[in-house]
Parts: structure tokens; sequence; C-alpha cells
């Protein structure tokens, strides 16, 4: 009795070659390793938290501020007095610039049409390496920063201006310390800011010690 099927031919898989073989299992290691380099640097312990200081200019009185929603440790910058659009952003202290660039959209909020569209994400935006695992962010510049990557930079030099590119309402300066993968609390020289959560609105005001140092 047949089913009216023809036979199924037999399939015959050849079998990878050796070459293939260690091909794949050098990929993988190299895969491996690279994960390594990223990930065993930052599992070491944390350095010495740099004394670092406000992102603006020596002397100025700003508003750190945060709200519902903001995420702990993000902290906002305002000037209390003067124009906004456009102040100098400056480096909280020494390090090497590992972003520079555009994070997620620009949108189109300029200092002549500041109800413009808004963008995503944090628009203009520098990340600057401080060595011991300790890193700061600054977010929504006016315009492509003024520094590269891999760049030196030192405390108070200026890597921007303020603006509102990105998802900004207005124009101000996010900023964010961090350690390893950690967001903290910022430290102004050597002081606690208070901004720890966002569950709340706060309103502070400091002046800025991000003063040019004597040589």
């Amino acid at each position: 009795m047949t089913t009216g099927r023809p036979p199924r031919a037999r399939s015959h898989r050849r079998p990878r070659s050796r070459a293939i073989r260690v091909l794949l299992a050098l990929v993988a290691l190299a895969a491996v390793l690279g994960i390594a380099v990223v990930a065993v640097p930052m599992l070491r312990p944390a350095g010495p938290r740099p004394l670092f200081q406000m992102p603006v200019t020596c002397g100025e009185t700003w508003q750190l501020s945060t709200y519902p929603g903001h995420d702990d440790y993000d902290v906002d910058f305002f000037p209390v007095e003067g124009e906004t659009w456009g102040r100098p952003v400056l480096a909280s202290y020494a390090g090497t610039v590992t972003v520079a660039g555009i994070n997620g959209s620009l949108g189109g909020r300029t200092p002549e049409d500041p109800d413009g569209p808004r963008g995503r994400g944090g628009g203009y935006w520098v990340k600057i390496d401080h060595g011991g695992k300790w890193e700061t962010q600054y977010l929504h510049m006016l315009e492509p920063p003024l520094v590269t990557v891999g760049q030196k930079v030192a405390q108070g030099d200026q890597i921007g201006r303020l603006g509102s590119t990105g998802n900004s309402g207005a124009p101000h300066l996010h900023y964010e310390q961090r350690r390893g993968w950690e967001k903290v609390e910022t430290h102004f020289d050597g002081v606690p800011s208070g901004i720890t959560t966002d569950e709340r609105e706060q309103i502070l005001r400091r002046v800025s010690n991000n003063c040019p140092t004597v040589s």
C-alpha cells in the first residue's frame, strides 16, 4: 500500500570545515575580550571624588533646580540675572572629552524662536571623563560644542553655550555627575548640592567658585 507521496530524499549536511569553526571561535574570543576591556575597568572601585565646581562663570549666582519626573540627582541650571541664552558652559573639573555632539534631536528652539518645536533627548551635549570612574554631562546647549572628542580640558574651560536644544522647555543647562554607571548627588566646591530626588520640586541658589586657578 502506498500513500501516493514520493519518498523524501535524505539530506546530506556537510560538516563545517575546521577553518570555519576556528574562525567562529576567534570571533567569539574577540567579542569576549572587547566586553572585558570595557567592563573590567568599571568593576574597579571609584577614585576619590574630584573637587567639582559649578559649570558656570566664577562669582555668578545661579538657580539649581529639579522637579517631579526629572530623575534623581539631575540638576537644571538657570541664571538669576541677565540673559540666559548663550551663557558660557564650563568644565566642572579637568578631564578628557568623551562625547561632543547631538543626543536625540535638536528641535527648533532658538533665541529668535524660543517657543519653537521641542526636540528629543539632550540636544547638543558634552560628556567629560575625569578619571577614577568620575564623569560629568552637560546637555541642551545652544550650538555644537566648542570641544571635540579626545580633547583635554582644564577646570573652567568653556565647552559650549547655554541653550534649549533637545527635549527642553526653556533655555537652561541640564547637568549630571556620575560615578561609573551610577548617577550620584552633585557636589560643588566640596559641598553636596542637596538635590537627591525628583519626588518634589526643589529650587536652590549657589554662587559659582569655578574661578581661574593661579599657577
